[in-house]
């Protein structure tokens, strides 16, 4: 047997990891300002990270939601006070797709309606309904399509506007990214999201902040929503929540009443899980990651915007995206094999950042000094000779 061809891969493997740098199988260290697709949020095999989940292992690693699983109300009552939700519910489940499926199919218990407005560059992961509100006909299966799904401009006003006053009574939920990730590191503006929730309040809809890749603390605050200051009916989430363990989960607004059977999972909340989790949490807070990530990642903002060859640098904390011209398309696989760092791209010809919050500063002054050096190697050699 052989695996499934589906990802396009580097050959690297890696054999080692350590706070924001990996080493591959020969020894090569490489700076991580990727983090596995925004995944590691404190650091790769954070120590306390590791005991929390070794000891845990040597107790139970494993038993199903038909029994009393005490980390989850642990986990519940640490994730209410870091991410000030604290009168929220959490549902626990596996991955981002798994987040978003649930809290729109939520949503469609909560009111009884079918339709769903996502916007242009969305993408809510891989699942049935979360990929038909990804704005990606490449991932689409037939099975996949429905007219249940409305997309708008992402920003537009007018638009969002224009839609539920033709709509109104048949939308059941408005699925957003604070800051748009797959899409390209696009942000949401304050006023658009104030706008989705008095829409949404107005017309009885669901207004779910889709904060897999932008939510635990990336942005500077927990959920990149919570700079329009407004709250949203369900949060969702996964990538950074475990480090790397897999969970998800979705909080929701203590106005929607919970049913028995209404929303199920296997494995979401396990007790591994929970105490990866819980680990997450208690360094964020303890560590005060959520600040670092604000200054480390206006520095690198600022530095990079410095750079005249880079264009549109945006972002909020440690999610940033910049623009490169068609001569330096090649950025982010030159630093890869030149400078051994890894970083994140979309397409056209963006690269994105996605480090941990545990980022220190001298390593985003390599990664500026790196960037400075191959753009100056790469304007060099694509500059005809007199």
């Amino acid at each position: 047997m052989k695996l499934f061809d589906v990802y396009p891969i580097n050959e690297i493997t890696i054999a080692k990891a350590k706070g924001s740098y990996v080493w591959d199988d020969k020894g090569e260290q490489y700076l991580d300002l990727y983090g596995g697709h925004a995944v590691i949020s404190i650091g790769h095999t954070h120590p306390h990270w590791v005991k929390r989940i070794e000891e845990q292992l040597n107790k139970i690693a494993f038993y199903s939601n038909s029994i009393k699983i005490p980390l989850q109300d642990e986990l519940a009552e640490k994730l209410g006070k870091v991410s000030g939700k604290t009168d929220y519910q959490l549902f626990l489940c596996n991955s981002g797709a798994e987040a978003n499926e649930n809290a729109l199919k939520l949503a469609s218990f909560q009111n009884g309606r079918k339709k769903v407005i996502a916007f242009s560059k969305a993408f809510h992961g891989r699942t049935s309904l979360a990929v038909s509100a990804t704005d990606n006909k490449n991932y689409i299966a037939p099975v996949n399509e429905t007219e249940n799904v409305i997309f708008l401009p992402f920003n537009d006003t007018d638009a969002l506007e224009s839609c539920f006053k033709k709509n109104g009574d048949e939308i059941s939920s408005v699925i957003i990214e604070g800051i748009q990730g797959v899409g390209g590191i696009n942000i949401a503006d304050d006023s658009f999201l104030q706008k989705i929730r008095s829409l949404c309040d107005e017309y009885g809809a669901i207004y779910i902040a889709d904060s897999v890749q932008c939510g635990y603390g990336r942005s500077g605050k927990f959920f990149s929503h919570d700079f329009a200051g407004v709250n949203a009916d369900i949060y969702t989430m996964a990538k950074g929540m475990g480090n790397g363990f897999p969970i998800g989960g979705i909080i929701i607004s203590p106005d929607i009443k919970p049913k028995h059977f209404q929303l199920g999972t296997t494995f979401g909340g396990n007790h591994l899980a929970c105490a990866a989790a819980l680990a997450v949490l208690e360094i964020i807070e303890s560590e005060k990651l959520m600040g670092n990530a604000v200054m480390v990642g206006k520095f690198l903002r600022d530095e990079l915007s410095a750079i005249p060859q880079l264009k549109n640098v945006r972002g909020r904390g440690l999610m940033i995206g910049f623009d490169v011209p068609d001569e330096l398309k090649d950025l982010k696989k030159k630093l890869l094999w030149n400078q051994k760092i890894f970083t994140g791209e979309a397409k056209p010809n963006i690269i994105r950042l996605l480090p941990s919050l545990a980022l220190k500063k001298r390593d985003a002054e390599q990664f500026i000094d790196s960037i400075k050096e191959e753009i100056g190697i790469l304007t060099s050699t694509s500059t005809p000779a007199n």
